[in-house]
């Protein structure tokens, strides 16, 4: 399915998406943006503006995509310096009279740690199929034992840096400057890393809220729930309270950015559908998705199963939660109903892009499936301790 909003950047269709610790992360100051003098006068020029007109703007610290490193399916595991990348089954969602320019989109090739997101190598839907049509079903599932298969490299930005740059009248400038000057569109772009998730009931339907039109983007469409995981979260977590600011990747450590990520969605679920946190079993990265509506930003896309009914989730999104205000109304899709959705569907259009990217890594993926492991459902007193940093056996 082709969708000039949206493409995935990354699935990981072969494991049947991966859990908390199959994930890790590398931070440095590298995977930041690049900059120059004017382009951080009219970042200031545009955060000034904003606020004039909306004083409630917030500039908090957000997590920046630089680029990732997935083991090879035909590896037995991650290579430890992760300078160069195996051929990697990535999912191009984008029509092929609509692709981007040939430096956009190379083919197979080894990556290295200073190369940037577009530089992954790609395979097509047909050869992803293809692979995982020929695995064997006496493969062994994944485990929570097993050695980190994905790592994502992050940086620091912030969401004034989001809307200066990201959503610059010049964009299209700035993504050719990128190419020309780094080989890379994005490397003068914030490129915040959101997350969301395809949450499931139990009954077997997913979740989908109508976003509010006093929202920032994308108001009146359907959404799953989603958000950020946030720097200062992690901070906390740490025992460093420190301003938006003053934070730096250094005092932050890996594994709890990584517990960051994953916490965070369902922190984002409880907050906008009002499900407590105990009824929400552990977070499947299904991959990331890029919405062009707002020149590639990132996210990471989940699969959450649920322990309530698509009734007892709708009463209690109406009590309302945390966010409630974010949303209108709330909407019940089976899951047939989403495998079979592409963008001829009516209710395609009413998707806003978050939306559609998830809904096509959970198509490709199919998280439910056999392959993936249950995990066993955490309580509110472990998803607290989560988010405080404990180790949760």
């Amino acid at each position: 399915m082709m969708d000039p909003d949206v493409s995935v950047l990354l699935h990981c269709a072969v494991w049947r998406g991966l859990l908390e610790s199959q994930v890790q992360v590398e931070l440095s100051e590298r995977f930041n943006r690049q900059t120059d003098t004017l382009l951080e006068s009219e970042i200031l020029a545009v955060w000034t503006e904003r606020v004039s007109k909306e004083p409630w703007l917030f500039n908090g610290s957000k997590f920046r995509l630089h680029s990732f490193c997935l083991v090879s399916p035909h590896s037995a595991s991650l290579s430890s310096c992760c300078n160069q990348l195996p051929h990697v089954p990535i999912l191009e969602a984008q029509d092929e009279q609509n692709s981007e320019p040939d430096s956009w989109t190379k083919g197979e090739e080894n990556f290295s740690a200073g190369d940037s997101l577009h530089n992954s190598p790609l395979w097509s839907l047909n050869e992803t199929n293809k692979y995982q049509n020929q695995r064997k079903r006496s493969e062994k599932p994944v485990d929570e034992e097993s050695e980190p298969l994905l790592t994502l490299r992050l940086g620091l930005t912030c969401y004034k840096d989001y809307l200066g740059t990201n959503w610059s009248n010049r964009v299209s400038e700035l993504c050719q400057m990128g190419e020309t000057e780094f080989g890379d569109p994005w490397t003068f772009l914030a490129q915040p890393l959101g997350v969301g998730a395809i949450l499931c009931t139990r009954d077997q339907q997913v979740v989908l809220i109508r976003r509010s039109h006093k929202v920032a983007e994308a108001g009146g469409l359907l959404d799953i729930p989603g958000g950020h995981p946030e720097p200062k979260v992690v901070c906390e977590q740490l025992g460093r309270a420190v301003c938006e600011e003053q934070i730096m990747l250094d005092m932050m450590e890996q594994k709890a950015v990584v517990s960051e990520l994953f916490s965070s969605v369902c922190v984002e679920i409880r907050d906008e559908v009002n499900i407590p946190l105990g009824c929400l079993r552990q977070p499947v990265l299904m991959g990331v998705a890029l919405n062009h509506t707002s020149a590639g930003r990132p996210s990471a896309e989940f699969y959450v199963s649920c322990s309530l009914t698509s009734e007892e989730v709708r009463k209690l999104y109406w009590k309302g939660g945390a966010e409630a205000s974010e949303s209108t109304d709330i909407i019940f899709l089976s899951q047939q109903e989403v495998l079979e959705l592409d963008r001829h569907s009516p209710l395609w259009t009413e998707l806003c892009p978050s939306a559609k990217g998830a809904m096509l890594l959970y198509q490709t993926v199919k998280p439910d499936g056999e392959t993936v492991i249950k995990p066993q459902r955490r309580t509110d007193k472990q998803h607290q301790q989560v988010h405080e940093g404990v180790q949760i056996p």
